[in-house]
């Protein structure tokens, strides 16, 4: 997990990604502990109420900035940055059940401004349909899902991953994207279509085989 030391008169505090693994069975303990609680006393100076709101959250955020930007490097750094941010305008967090969208929406604006500086709008290409050939074995189709996902431009892979593999709510991805629902809702529906479209050949292609 991200480790902060503070001290009276320290620099801004410092992080290390380490994984939410290595602290399971303390992030366990303190499961029940509500957000705002830890958010209220990470307000008033409390590090290790930081840290534990971060066990939470890391390995979300972290998930989410690598298949934006497909850079296990890139996403640890991107990580460290958002729960940065984070840690240093928690105070301007106006609705503290609203902390999952707004650190959502630090980590977005993280890797996007990654992307822009990484490669100009105009390099942008259109997704390209692939054929993965026959029906597919579990792990392929993983592997396939994931490069489908690949082929959908930005806004289209997100949509997706704020609402399949989050689990936000519609208003929420709105919020995070700062876009009206309705384009946050045309934006997965056509991910989704093209999604089926790209990946239906390949899982059903054998369905009849015996």
């Amino acid at each position: 997990m991200f480790i902060m030391k503070v001290t009276q008169s320290a620099p801004p505090p410092t992080f290390s990604l380490k994984g939410a693994s290595l602290r399971t069975e303390q992030t366990l303990i303190f499961r029940e502990v509500e957000d705002r609680d830890l958010i209220a006393k990470a307000r008033q100076g409390d590090v290790e109420a930081y840290n534990l709101l971060v066990s939470r959250w890391e390995k979300r955020i972290f998930n989410y900035l690598l298949r934006l930007v497909s850079n296990r490097e890139d996403a640890l750094d991107l990580s460290q940055e958002t729960f940065l941010k984070a840690y240093q305008n928690l105070r301007k967090l106006d609705d503290p059940a609203r902390f999952s969208a707004w650190l959502f929406r630090i980590a977005h604006n993280e890797a996007f401004s990654l992307l822009r500086r990484r490669r100009p709008e105009s390099e942008l290409s259109e997704p390209r349909p692939r054929d993965f050939g026959g029906r597919l074995l579990p792990i392929e189709l993983s592997l396939a899902v994931e490069s489908a996902l690949k082929m959908l431009n930005e806004d289209q892979r997100e949509a997706v991953m704020l609402k399949v593999y989050q689990g936000f709510k519609f208003d929420e991805i709105a919020e995070i994207l700062d876009c009206p629902v309705s384009t946050v809702k045309s934006r997965l529906y056509t991910a989704l279509d093209l999604l089926k479209a790209t990946l239906a050949p390949a899982v059903f292609r054998k369905e009849g085989a015996v």
